[in-house]
């Protein structure tokens, strides 16, 4: 998942140091806002008039009053504050705001779904399935299983305390960023800020700039509808992100690009901040030849095509399938994606559109380059008005292609053959872990070794995406496509601290366990530890072993 603007930019580890000069240096007005009205509930942004303006205008930017490191200290401190005062901890509070999120939900499902085609052009139904479906699915749980989540979980002892109990409490970590991404720029703003609100946690949730309808209806809903005194939204671009990141949280959610993944965790590191990094990667398909066709076809469509123009950061990345199955394969997709979308899919009104002009010319350079532009055998046509790529397939395109060396995120699909498929784990392996990984197939042993051999954030049989939908399921990735996870019980646990209590009373205080230690007792005190009733007998006999 991309967000910030900053994907694209290649930062040099100087600027990790001084992150605002960089990206004063390099940020265009594609991606910046022209002004920024700052109050006391959210920083809105509104759009420039001209693309060939720059950040170089200093002058210009100090007239106005711009979100800095003072008002995001003093931002910081007021709900630090306000979390101390204890208001967050409470079930009814906690309830209060679920109830909120879920009447917002309720009444302005409409405005919701107009600001996501505005952003990106989603279908009516994607955008009800994979973003306010969602948030309302999360929201349901955290309301339904709230109160068993708060109950402390009660721990056995052990005879070195007898008598005692114990026991393990969530509290709240204290006040925690969310830095939120364009993709599916509602659900994964306020899934996690569900998550923050559920464990009793302060929240400033900034959205992305890339997405600038979400983001503002996101600020004002979330003003409307939720304490304010608890609950907060920051829009913007870079340098508010920095200002930010730039102060102590408790913790950091990021999702995004593993390259600023890295700008965020440095941060994070100057506070000893934890964080969870939502990042992404090249999720691979394996397709067996032992399958349902037309059902393979149509589910690997739907995870990556009709998923935000493959603009998803669990959408297939590419396929590996044999090479004697490979044309049967792509004649499949070619029907399926034709009665899906049309002959001309560019005019369809179910696909999304590329969110931007930059990542519109990002996937053009991968189709045009040599290595790729002969190996396309569906698709390729683009229309730079619209902003839209009809569906693409390439076959056999040779490693060093950068269409195979980056995360396409968008509407193009590699399909790599190889002459047995479990020579597919090799090609995986040679990768960073992906987020998801997946395969179809009929062999139960091949379904075995899959989940065995390979690692990665989730894992999905005989169908794509879906499994970030599944109740009970942690969402998150693993080494380069990210650490720690979310979604229900999981973000509960995830932004709450487990803090273990031993209760003991006064009654039994036994002298073994104090000085001086004498030979009879190191002989009942190791008879104890080592959980051995014949020693203990013996030593309270006063006999020897």
């Amino acid at each position: 998942m991309k967000s910030l603007c900053l994907q694209p930019l290649l930062v040099p580890s100087s600027a990790l140091v001084d992150r605002r000069v960089f990206f004063a240096n390099h940020l265009t007005t594609k991606c910046f806002p022209k002004q920024l009205h700052f109050n006391s509930r959210c920083v809105v942004v509104s759009s420039y008039s001209s693309s060939s303006a720059t950040l170089s205008a200093e002058s210009e930017v100090e007239k106005k009053q711009v979100f800095d490191g003072d008002k995001a200290a003093l931002l910081v401190r007021e709900l630090r504050n306000n979390f101390d005062s204890g208001k967050t901890k409470s079930y009814e509070w906690r309830i209060s705001q679920l109830e909120a999120i879920a009447k917002m939900l309720e009444e302005k499902e409409n405005e919701i779904i107009d600001a996501l085609h505005k952003d990106v052009s989603k279908p009516r139904l994607e955008a009800y399935i994979t973003e306010v479906f969602q948030a309302k699915s999360s929201c349901n749980e955290a309301l339904q299983e709230l109160k068993h989540w708060m109950k402390p979980e009660k721990v056995s002892t052990s005879i070195t305390t007898f008598p005692s109990s114990a026991e393990i409490v969530s509290e709240p970590l204290g006040v925690v960023l969310i830095i939120s991404t364009w993709n599916f720029p509602f659900s994964l703003s306020l899934d996690p800020v569900i998550g923050a609100i559920s464990a009793g946690n302060t929240v400033v949730l900034k959205p992305s700039e890339i997405a600038p309808a979400t983001s503002s209806l996101l600020a004002n809903l979330l003003e409307i509808y939720l304490d304010n005194s608890a609950v907060r939204v920051v829009e913007g671009s870079v340098p508010e992100t920095t200002a930010l990141l730039d102060q102590k949280w408790d913790k950091i959610l990021y999702t995004g690009s593993a390259r600023v993944g890295r700008i965020v965790m440095a941060a994070a590191a100057k506070h000893l901040t934890p964080v969870i990094l939502e990042l992404g990667g090249k999720c691979p398909a394996v397709v067996d030849s032992n399958i349902n066709l037309q059902v393979t076809a149509r589910r690997i469509i739907a995870g990556k095509w009709a998923c935000n123009s493959g603009q998803a950061c669990i959408s297939v990345d590419y396929i590996i399938t044999r090479k004697d199955f490979a044309p049967t394969l792509i004649a499949a997709l070619k029907e399926e994606l034709e009665n899906f979308f049309g002959k001309d899919p560019i005019e369809s009104k179910d696909m999304s559109r590329i969110v931007s002009p930059t990542q519109f010319a990002r996937l053009v350079k991968l189709l045009d380059e040599d290595k790729a532009s002969d190996k396309i055998v569906l698709g390729g046509q683009r229309d730079e008005k619209k902003l839209k790529i009809a569906p693409t397939i390439l076959l056999d395109v040779p490693e060093e292609a950068l269409v195979m060396q980056e995360e396409i995120f968008g509407p193009i699909l590699p399909i790599i053959t190889v002459d047995n498929i479990e020579d597919s784990y090799g090609i995986i392996k040679s990768r960073p872990k992906p987020l998801a990984a997946y395969l179809f197939t009929n062999n139960e042993q091949l379904k075995k070794d899959y989940v065995d051999k390979i690692s990665s954030g989730g894992m999905l049989i005989n169908d794509a995406v879906v499994h970030v939908a599944t109740r009970g399921l942690p969402f998150g990735g693993v080494e380069e496509s990210g650490m720690g996870c979310y979604h229900g019980k999981f973000s509960f646990d995830s932004f709450s601290h487990k803090k273990a209590v031993l209760y003991k009373g006064f009654d039994s205080d036994p002298d073994i366990r104090y000085p001086p230690y004498t030979p009879e007792k190191a002989k009942m005190l190791r008879a104890i530890l080592d959980g051995n009733i014949f020693a203990i007998i013996l030593a309270l006999l006063g006999w020897s072993k």
